[in-house]
């Protein structure tokens, strides 16, 4: 059998996907003449995302203005997604949230924020659409981090939220798998451009640290990601399944010691 990536006509959704990394991915697909929805909280953003999905190629394209910590809104607004265009072909999960704080320097909501929003998130998300899916043949990505493996100083609540993703990516992973439903994480590494790299590095001297423990010795691109999706999605991953997949040009290899400079730098920040 002959195996490509071919997304025409074909039904995606993009959780998040209005900025940042998840927009990349969005457009990615309609560049491949893909059905392409997007939802995120901000109305104003969504419909910005779909003009431009439909400037790139897009065959279709809509969205939906929901809270990932909602499930009530999340499942209706996917139900609107699956009554539009029928079986969902590729979703991905990328709604996250961050900020640098100690343990002792953040309270308890903003630590549950976190929680909530990756975590919780990612959960209402797949029950949302496990109705939705294909079967067999859909697959499942949801956008991780480095700090679901990798102990950050500052970042204890994305940790936990993160490790809690790649779990949940693993456990559906064995329960969906006789469906012939696949589901990933993608770990991406520092990306240039992006809310996280702002929040987190946000002098040249912080974005210079990032740059410098990465072991391809540049910043990731949205494109990055958005590649790693268009495989994943597609049938030349079709034995491609509870895998956590880091896209960060070798960052993660260093493990924590190797980031100590980047670590400091966050402390340097929760202390100003």
């Amino acid at each position: 059998m002959s195996m490509t990536i071919d997304y025409k006509g074909k039904c995606i959704v993009v959780i998040g996907g209005t900025s940042g990394i998840n927009l990349g991915i969005a457009q990615a697909f309609a560049r491949h003449q893909a059905r392409v929805a997007v939802a995120s909280r901000s109305r104003e953003k969504v419909e910005a995302a779909v003009t431009s999905l439909k400037a790139m190629g897009a065959q279709k394209a809509r969205g939906f203005s929901a809270d990932v910590r909602d499930p009530e809104a999340i499942g209706s607004g996917i139900a609107e997604i699956y009554k539009a265009w029928g079986d969902f072909d590729v979703v991905v999960s990328g709604a996250a949230g961050n900020f640098p704080a100690t343990a002792t320097g953040m309270s308890a909501n903003a630590f549950k924020a976190v929680v909530d929003i990756d975590l919780l998130g990612t959960f209402h998300v797949m029950q949302a659409i496990y109705p939705c899916l294909k079967k067999p043949g859909a697959s499942v990505i949801n956008i991780s981090a480095p700090q679901a493996f990798i102990p950050m100083a500052a970042q204890s609540h994305v940790c936990a939220a993160k490790a809690g993703v790649d779990m949940v990516t693993r456990c559906l992973a064995l329960e969906w798998g006789s469906e012939g439903i696949r589901i990933n994480s993608l770990v991406p590494g520092p990306i240039d451009g992006t809310e996280g790299m702002t929040r987190l590095a946000p002098t040249d001297e912080a974005r210079q640290t990032v740059i410098d423990s990465v072991p391809l010795r540049r910043l990731g691109k949205p494109g990055d990601i958005a590649n790693a999706c268009l495989f994943l999605g597609s049938d030349l991953a079709d034995y491609v399944s509870g895998a956590v997949i880091p896209v960060d040009g070798g960052w993660a290899q260093s493990g924590a010691g190797g980031m100590s400079n980047f670590l400091a730098q966050f402390a340097r920040i929760q202390n100003k």
